[in-house]
């Protein structure tokens, strides 16, 4: 199948490209520069140029593909991780959610591609309350801290209007935190690097659940996603989601750094903000089964425990 792929050079796109190429699918591959669109090139898509906020040159590049398949996985994350200023942070990959989300809909409507894949999180938008793993039919949080409340109701509008579509199938992949190569949690990570330096802290109890996925694991499941599964949300983590007090430790001593200080929880408030606190204590899981039933998809690393051994390179 034809595949147009928005945000083919990031780490994530990095690794999709070409585990799609290797299944057999022919890859158009949106590239903002004549650098980035080299590096497309060479992992063996057809680069097009175009400025993904520009309309008309977006709907232009999807009508030069004509695909089969839309995979949305326009982010700017890059440095992110302020959770006082996560919205601010996030401003322009929340841009890539609405507008540019509503622009590559569009386009595949104009082209007749039959099935959309587009790019969400699992972990803190859950509702902090009830159980502490999430499927995905349950709720997402009504009131989260003040410094989220944009970037979550960026990915409420991607869901929703995602979920909503009648004119092709659409799939939402709710990925969990990444780790592996070009990410935060890798060798040469920004998160690794605050760990050695003992400024990533187990706040309060280390309560707050993380769920994890290796980028390669995330790539897989997107490739799968591409010929498997209803329309719908699916959840793709691995098959551990662990509270803070147990991953933090452990990921420290993967690196070959001290082991995390902890402090109260008034202190990481005041260190963090009421979303980091949030975050660290209350933070919700994800249960994969879902993504396993329906993508007939397996995570090669199927917790964290041996990814943060031997997947960080």
């Amino acid at each position: 199948m034809r595949v147009f792929v928005a945000g083919g050079t990031g780490a994530l796109g990095s690794q999709l490209i070409p585990l799609l190429v290797e299944a057999g699918h022919s890859v158009g591959a949106l590239s903002r520069s004549a650098e980035k669109a080299a590096v497309a090139e060479a992992m063996g898509a057809e680069p097009i140029i175009a400025a993904a906020l520009d309309r008309t040159a977006l709907m232009q590049a999807v009508r030069a593909s004509r695909p089969d398949v839309i995979v949305h996985q326009l982010t700017a994350l890059a440095g992110a991780g302020n959770f006082r200023k996560l919205d601010e942070e996030f401003e322009l990959t929340n841009r890539f959610r609405t507008t540019v989300t509503d622009t590559l809909l569009a386009a595949a409507r104009d082209v007749g591609a039959h099935r959309f894949i587009a790019q969400s999180f699992c972990g803190w938008p859950f509702a902090r309350e009830g159980g502490r793993i999430k499927t995905e039919d349950d709720p997402l949080d009504k009131n989260p801290p003040r410094s989220f409340r944009k970037t979550l109701a960026a990915i409420q509008y991607l869901e929703d209007t995602a979920t909503k579509t009648r004119d092709t199938e659409a799939l939402v992949l709710r990925y969990g935190l990444f780790y592996g190569p070009r990410t935060g949690i890798a060798v040469d990570g920004s998160s690794v690097a605050m760990i050695r330096k003992r400024r990533l802290p187990i706040v309060g109890g280390g309560g707050g659940v993380w769920s994890f996925i290796h980028i390669r694991d995330a790539a897989s499941a997107t490739v799968a996603a591409v010929t498997m599964g209803s329309p719908g949300i699916y959840n793709i983590v691995d098959d551990e989601p662990a509270p803070v007090a147990t991953w933090l430790p452990a990921l420290a001593e993967a690196v070959g750094a001290p082991p995390p200080r902890r402090v109260p929880a008034w202190v990481g408030r005041i260190a963090l903000g009421a979303g980091g606190l949030a975050v660290m204590t209350e933070n919700r899981g994800g249960s994969n089964a879902k993504a396993k039933r329906e993508l007939g998809w397996r995570p090669r690393y199927a917790t964290w425990r041996h990814g943060f051994a031997a997947g960080l390179g």
